[in-house]
């Protein structure tokens, strides 16, 4: 009786709490814990199953996953899988709903990435029969027992047979996929840590060890490192497009794995259909050019409108400023027309930084966040760097983005996302780079280019974003070369060479994902398509739909979109929005 009436007063005290302060459960939902335990588990396991712990009380985890750690992640996600299953769905709020379906898609690519991993390392274990040796020496210095130095240092010796036995034995093998030996070569590092982790530990501490075993132990670390560059020197290119004369080579993924990473995004098109909206986007794109082109007095050969454009490039020194000067003036407009809440601290600490030379070459153009990274030549770039990057950044083109990547784009999003759900975790480029670009669509439409100028620099990156979803997929699905993907930056959207050879480098020689560069066009139609089921329906103001956004965190849209229309969700939601009504 005494219980029951104890529960009861809680309960009525929980429901004045929370009738006095309703934001109260703003920053939550039913799926919150099971989340934050996860990551929590998650960063125990990868520090715990480490190539290297480290020293001091800073564990940090080595991005490498021995397979123990594999192994034990795999089972993680399992476990919390079935704890999902558990869990009574159609009892949850729209944001637990919301939040049980992103999670268990979050699941389901991170045990399709370690299986993934999986695959590549059983490609390679051949190459590592002395793993098993490595695992027995350093088990014991996981719980601290103690060890015969003697003993360990006749271990050493042993392993150093076989590595030596293993070079000898790659030397005389044939060529190997350059992925696969990069990835060997990782996999010697990350057991040259182990054993490095293994000597720290005890050496300078068990007088025996210190003794028999640092003689053994260089031995063995100087022929792991021989090992590791003997097998990345088997290393050839093996990709399905060889080098094309532009020095650039990815691997392209195909169309099955371009399909999985769309679903898993919850986007419904496949490949041939985004190229579809793209080359529409485009067209519109080109009807506009011309306009401001014959605006211009340059009648339908818009590239040499977009010729004097270019040349309008800031003097020597005066990049920042300029930069600066386009901020005001993006976010006066901003506050002159109320589109959406900028808490004064978020003004207050943004900051610019110069973007290195070497930088500028996989990345031409300024970026932005909290740190705009402003891309102008410093002195040790030829004429034609110089040129090439002034240029391509003049104030024209760089209207349309210094509020991409500051307010309202990617230094407002990191700021509310810190301060917002912060346990949604779900980045994704459609709603990072979508909603950054989806403000460059709507100041268009409320007539934030002042004149020609503006709208010939603006379209130059509304035809860039249409131009990334064709090159890029092209390639992923086996139809182009990066040679080919620069040739079309050069000739269909203007950009100067250097430029397209750096945009294509970034796209597929760096660790951006297949879908980053599509995400950008395709996420901002997205949002355009919500503000058209929301705003103007009348449903929410512009400054609500906006807030709204930043508020939920990142995730992707149609996700955000059953959220903000409270739509009826099942535990097996799939992908099912067609956007796209252009």
């Amino acid at each position: 009786m005494k219980k029951n009436f104890l529960g009861t007063i809680f309960l009525l005290s929980v429901t004045i709490l929370f009738s006095q302060n309703p934001n109260l459960y703003l920053q939550t939902s039913e799926i919150n814990d099971l989340m934050v335990n996860y990551d929590a588990d998650k960063g125990s396991i990868r520090r715990f199953y480490s190539a290297g712990n480290g020293s001091g009380f800073a564990f940090a985890a080595s991005n490498y996953n021995l397979p123990e750690r594999r192994w034990r992640l795999q089972e993680l996600i399992q476990d919390y899988q079935s704890r999902l299953s558990k869990i009574d769905f159609d009892k949850m709020s729209i944001h637990g709903k919301a939040d049980y379906i992103l999670f268990n898609q979050h699941l389901e690519n991170e045990k399709h990435d370690i299986l993934q991993e999986e695959q590549t390392f059983s490609k390679i274990k051949k190459y590592f029969p002395f793993i098993e040796k490595i695992s027995t020496i350093q088990k014991p210095r996981i719980r601290g027992m103690s060890v015969n130095g003697e003993e360990v240092a006749k271990q050493l010796e042993d392993l150093n047979k076989d590595i030596i036995t293993a070079i000898k034995r790659i030397k005389k093998t044939d060529t190997e996929d350059k992925e696969l030996t990069d990835y060997a070569q990782a996999t010697t590092g990350a057991y040259r840590d182990v054993l490095k982790d293994y000597f720290n530990f005890y050496n300078d501490y068990d007088p025996l060890f210190s003794w028999w075993v640092p003689k053994s132990y260089t031995a063995t670390d100087s022929l792991l490192k021989i090992y590791g560059n003997t097998l990345k020197a088997m290393g050839v290119e093996k990709s399905p497009q060889k080098d094309d004369g532009s020095g650039i080579i990815g691997h392209p993924v195909g169309r099955d794995e371009l399909i999985r990473l769309l679903r898993a995004e919850f986007i419904p098109y496949n490949p041939e259909e985004l190229i579809d909206i793209a080359n529409k986007e485009f067209a519109w794109c080109d009807t506009e050019m011309l306009k401001a082109s014959r605006e211009l007095g340059f009648g339908d050969d818009w590239k040499s409108a977009l010729e004097k454009v270019k040349n309008s490039y800031v003097p020597e020194g005066k990049q920042p400023e300029a930069m600066y000067d386009l901020y005001k003036q993006s976010v006066d407009f901003l506050k002159k027309n109320d589109l959406v809440t900028i808490p004064p601290i978020a003004e207050e600490t943004w900051r610019m930084i110069m973007m290195t030379p070497e930088r500028q070459r996989v990345n031409p153009f300024f970026t932005g966040g909290e740190v705009l990274s402003i891309s102008y030549p410093a002195s040790t770039m030829t004429y034609e760097e110089k040129m090439m990057s002034m240029r391509g950044n003049n104030p024209y083109f760089s209207r349309s983005t210094v509020h991409h990547e500051l307010i309202a784009g990617h230094h407002l999003q990191m700021f509310m996302n810190n301060r917002n759900k912060t346990y949604r975790n779900f980045d994704t480029p459609f709603w990072i780079e979508g909603n950054a670009l989806y403000w460059e669509l709507l100041l268009w439409d409320m007539k934030f280019p002042r004149n020609a100028s503006d709208r010939v620099g603006m379209l130059f990156w509304r035809m860039h974003r249409c131009a990334r979803i064709i090159f890029s997929l092209k390639y992923h699905l086996g139809n182009w070369t990066p040679q080919q993907c620069i040739d079309f930056l050069v000739d269909r959207v203007g950009h100067e060479r250097a430029n397209a050879e750096g945009e294509v480098r970034r796209s597929f020689a760096t660790s951006y994902k297949p879908l980053y560069q599509l995400a950008y066009m395709m996420g901002g139609l997205q949002f355009m398509a919500l503000k058209r089921e929301l705003v103007d329906t009348k449903k929410m103001t512009l400054k609500q739909y906006h807030d709204a956004i930043l508020k939920e965190n990142s995730m992707p849209i149609e996700i955000l979109r059953a959220i903000l229309t409270n739509q009826k969700l099942s535990r097996d939601f799939s992908t099912n929005w067609r956007f796209y009504k252009g």
